[in-house]
């Protein structure tokens, strides 16, 4: 969250606040989001949730004196929250994948207009109608127009933004690379030292002179086969073979079982059929795709249902002091929360 600014003013200091994470020449586009006001801080932390490619600036803004005008079309101001947000239109899907395929958001326009000067606003500036796409929340009412004092990107108010995690991650390493920050320097390695040897005053120096060696002069020894050791038994044809042994003694016991009235019959495997073949393919589709649950999985399930048993609200369970500690983990293994959380709430 940085206060006091703008989507236009971070946008312009994008490349040397965010180095290599913000691509310049990535096209970006402005979407409108209107939630329910009681889960705005969990649109503030949607960007901890999801996978995007470049970084996503949001800013909310509250109707004051052109409240009445929304009113007017029949949606009260006080049940809802108004989001702006700048992306990279390549992150709009991923963005937005679960709230509208699991939460039914609506997609549709809207169009952002300038307060009417008949309405008191201490300031504002003019501006050309601008036509976006806007998501709803399907618990609320539809409304075609909704009313700013100055443009969309020119908001002065808290801006959040939502930084790809694996490359902020990559930045903050190569930073620490160059600062030196978390390594600890690697000794040197010493070079081997090298001794020479002078020869003795009062040894005779030997000079060995190698021989060339005749293939024929060479004998390599042969090894006699080594028979396998033999069973002494009471049978009066001899000693057995431990072959022979093996062999007899399957034959034996075999023939004991059928004695005994055990029958053995061929079958042929068959897989198991779950109702219909539809469902038994999808039954065992899903036993092979479903992975265990990871230990930060179970930790983050455990925490969410602990909260859901105390009566905490879902848009409050961002204040535990533990949620933020296990979202930083999860986002180190590559764990994505937000389907297990919105699971476990069934936010609607």
């Amino acid at each position: 969250m940085i206060p006091g600014t703008t989507i236009d003013g971070l946008l312009s200091e994008a490349k040397e606040r965010w180095q290599d994470i913000f691509d310049p020449d990535a096209l970006r586009m402005q979407v409108m989001i209107i939630c329910p006001r009681k889960e705005r801080k969990i649109l503030e932390m949607h960007g901890d949730m999801v996978e995007h490619g470049q970084p996503v600036i949001g800013v909310f803004h509250r109707p004051r004196a052109e409240a009445r005008l929304l009113e007017e079309q029949g949606l009260n101001p006080r049940d809802a929250s108004f989001e702006f947000l700048d992306l990279a239109t390549s992150d709009l899907g991923p963005w937005m994948k679960h709230m509208v395929t699991t939460e039914k958001w609506v997609r549709g326009s809207i169009s952002v207009q300038p307060v009417p000067f008949s309405v008191d606003v201490p300031a504002q500036r003019a501006f050309e109608n601008i036509t976006m796409i806007c998501f709803r929340h399907p618990s609320l009412p539809a409304i075609d127009r909704y009313y700013l004092p100055f443009p969309p990107t020119s908001i002065p108010n808290k801006c959040f933004v939502s930084l790809p995690r694996r490359q902020a991650a990559e930045l903050a390493r190569q930073q620490a690379e160059i600062l030196g920050v978390g390594r600890a320097a690697e000794p040197a390695t010493p070079e081997p030292t090298v001794i020479e040897k002078q020869p003795s005053l009062d040894q005779p120096t030997v000079e060995i002179v190698p021989q060339s060696i005749d293939a024929s002069d060479v004998t390599i020894p042969t090894q006699d086969s080594v028979p396998l050791p033999t069973i002494e038994t009471d049978d009066p044809e001899g000693p057995q073979s431990v072959t022979d042994a093996i062999t007899q003694a399957t034959t034996d016991g075999f023939e004991e079982m059928q004695a005994a009235g055990v029958e053995f019959k061929e079958t042929e495997a068959t897989l198991p059929t779950v109702g219909d073949e539809t469902e038994g393919v999808e039954a065992v589709f899903e036993s092979i795709t479903e992975e265990p649950q990871t230990e930060i999985e179970i930790e983050f399930r455990a925490l969410v249902s602990e909260l859901m048993a105390s009566g905490i609200e879902p848009s409050d369970m961002v204040d535990d002091p533990r949620w933020e500690s296990i979202n930083e983990r999860a986002a180190a293994v590559g764990f994505e929360t937000w389907p297990v959380f919105m699971e476990l709430t069934s936010v609607q």
